[in-house]
Order: structure tokens, then sequence, then C-alpha cells
């Protein structure tokens, strides 16, 4: 048979398809992506300050494993690069550039960091390419006019804070306030998300502010200072390693403040345990994740499937870490994402996908908060529940409430 009479009969055996309306499925793909695979790529501090989030990555990893082994998603496996940039920025854009331009990623997930995004955000904009659920919550990536192709995942910092500004203002109105932030973006949205609730108290009730670089050793200078200001009222905004230390130093310094910590730092494994949990007794956070410690959760069906997970998957990982919930739970919303994306697998599809959420309910995220965006609206969860530490784990009270208000 020639080449000629093969052509033909193919394009009859097509003709015949599509006119009965068998029509084969062709996948639409950006680079990254094909009939078998969909290769995605992050970078996480395995090393440095914030080494105690790497179990996210490998959580992360572990959740894809398992929906590879169910099929994958609609018949594609996941394939996740994950590289170690130690939370430095420089590193960060040398690692993002080779997934890009060497590896062929189809989008970036979960790159972890304030900084480390920061120092990406230009370039993958410029070049179209998905900066998905960002493992941070500054404000500033909820801005889908000029960075349309960047979307975070958990609660705004400024969000947290103001609940805390508010929750001060209401309970404590003659309290003086001091806070410990991170210098960058990070920790600047909670000094400005404090004001913000404190409102037009702020100026007198906020009597002391400490920031503090990565590169420092300790925040204990910084403790001292902020005891020494005479503040009732703590907030810690920082990430574990320095939380641990700021926790530590509080309680050496016999200094008893109305103590509040950030989401970020809310690990009894990371942050609690490491500081001591007797030092910990009454510290207040904000969340939107359910605590693998908490007792309520562990006959739930949902906790249950999370630990034959964790016990399969990732054995290795803490049954005690909340990063470890968060990585499962962020995973299971970028699969979410990539399902409802079928066979258009392009980055721009992708990013119409993840802004086009309605309601998404997790399994391991607290009763009452969803998932949910919009094209003009890149936070996609807004709402968080005030929880204290008390013996090993997080006791929530109040109601869940909403960034507009409390």
């Amino acid at each position: 048979m020639t080449t000629k009479h093969v052509t033909a009969i193919g394009l009859a055996v097509a003709a015949l398809a599509l006119g009965s309306g068998l029509v084969w499925a062709a996948g639409q793909y950006g680079p990254g992506a094909s009939d078998t695979e969909i290769k995605i790529g992050q970078t996480m501090p395995y090393s440095g300050p914030a080494s105690a989030y790497g179990t996210i990555g490998k959580a992360e990893s572990a959740y894809f494993a398992m929906i590879n082994d169910k099929g994958g998603v609609n018949g594609r496996k996941i394939n996740l690069i994950s590289r170690d940039d130690g939370y430095s920025p420089p590193k960060t854009v040398e690692a993002v550039r080779k997934l890009v331009e060497e590896d062929q990623v189809l989008l970036t997930f979960n790159v972890l960091g304030t900084p480390p995004n920061t120092a990406v955000q230009g370039y993958l904009n410029d070049n179209k390419v998905p900066q998905l659920f960002v493992a941070t919550g500054a404000d500033k990536w909820n801005n889908p006019k000029k960075f349309p192709w960047t979307m975070g995942w958990q609660p705004s910092y400024r969000i947290e804070a103001r609940i805390y500004g508010r929750y001060i203002l209401k309970n404590f109105p003659n309290a003086k306030v001091a806070i410990v932030y991170q210098n960058d973006d990070f920790g600047k949205d909670y000094l400005t998300g404090l004001k913000e609730g404190l409102g037009d108290k702020a100026g007198k009730m906020l009597v002391a502010t400490q920031s503090y670089e990565t590169t420092d050793p300790t925040i204990d200078s910084q403790v001292v200072a902020l005891q020494g200001s005479g503040a009732d009222t703590l907030l810690v905004a920082a990430i574990p390693k320095f939380a641990a230390q700021a926790i530590r130093k509080v309680s050496d310094l016999g200094w008893k403040p109305h103590f509040f910590i950030t989401n970020v730092s809310a690990s009894v494994k990371a942050v609690m345990q490491p500081a001591g949990l007797d030092k910990s007794q009454g510290i207040i956070t904000a969340g939107y994740l359910k605590d693998p410690n908490d007792p309520q959760w562990q006959n739930s069906t949902e906790y249950k499937d999370w630990l034959a997970w964790m016990k399969k998957y990732y054995a290795g990982g803490s049954l005690a870490d909340v990063n470890n919930v968060y990585g499962y739970s962020v995973a299971e919303t970028l699969v979410s994402v990539l399902k409802a994306s079928g066979n258009n697998l392009t980055r721009a599809n992708i990013m119409k996908q993840a802004a086009s959420i309605h309601d998404l309910k997790l399994p391991m995220m607290l009763p009452g908060i969803v998932v949910s965006t919009s094209a003009t609206n890149f936070a996609p969860i807004k709402q968080m529940q005030l929880q204290k530490f008390e013996g090993q784990t997080w006791k929530l009270f109040g109601n869940v409430m909403s960034g507009s208000g409390s």
C-alpha cells in the first residue's frame, strides 16, 4: 500500500468518525503537559531559616503520589519537581528560571515565602507562567489586574492581623500593644492590618514596634525591648524559628502579655513543642485548617482519611504538624483545578479555572470555611477562626470571621 493510499484511508476514517459524532479527544497543551503527564514546579525551604516549612513540599509530593496511584488527573500523572531554595530569593530566581526554561513546567505551584515569591513574580508574569497558590498570605498576591498570573491560597496576613486588632480592641480596650515583625512584605502586612484593626485608637494603643531580619540569629533583643516599653499585649509576626524564640524569651523574662502569634507559626510540632508546651499556654492565633492534635476531629472520616494517607504516603512526616494538613489541602485544591481544566491544559486555561472556584469544601478545612475565587478576586480563602493554645493543642473559640468584619 502506498503512502498516498494510507493517507486517503486515514482521511476517510476521520470523516466517518466526525460524521458519526465519535470525535477523538485532542488535548490542548502548554509546556509540561501531554496525554500522560502534567509537570509542575516549585521551590521550598528544605534548608535555611524557614526549613520547618520543608515538610509542606514533602506532603504535597505525597498527595500527588496518592493521586497518581489512583490513575492521575484525567488519566495524566502529576510530576512535581520541588527544589530547595533555602528561603533565599536569589536561589529562588535561579531555581524558578531552571524550572521554566529547562524543565518546561506547565506552572509553578505553592512556591513558599513572601520574599522568594516577590523575587520571581515579575518574571513569571512577563512569561505568562502561572504562579499558582503561592505559600504566603501577603496581601499583594490578590492583584489580578497587575499580576494576572499570580494567585495566593491562604488567608491574607493583613486580614488576619485586622482580626487580632479587632479582638484586642473589643476585649482589651485599654491595652498597650507591641509587635515584632519580619522586615519584609510578610511582616509589614501584619503591622498594617493590626493598625487597621485597632482603628482610630491605633496611635494610642500601639506603643512599640520592633523588626527583625531572617539573617538575625535570634530576636531576643527585640523581645526585651518590647517588654521594656510597658506593653501588656504582644503580636509576634514571625516564621517558626523566630516565633519559638519569642515564646521562650517572653517566658524567660517572666513577661505575661496577652500573646498572639501568626497562623503561619501555629504548628505544634514546629513551634509550640520546641518553645515548650508549658511556655505556650494561652497564646492566641487564627486558623482555617483542622489542627491534627485536636481530639474533636480525630473520630471524623476526614481526619481518618488524612491519617491513612499520612501513614501510607508520608510515614516520615509528623502527625502533629499542621503544615502537613496544609500541604494536603493546597495540593487537593490544585487537583481540583487540574480536573476542571479537562483536556485544555494550557497555561491560560489553568488560570481561568483557578479563578473560577466556587465554594470548594476541603475535608481538612475548618467547618464554614470554603475556597472561592473569581476573575476579580484572587484570594481563595477569606475566613478564619480564633483559637487559643491549651494543653497540647489549639482550642477554637468564637465564630468564623471574614476579612471585611468580625
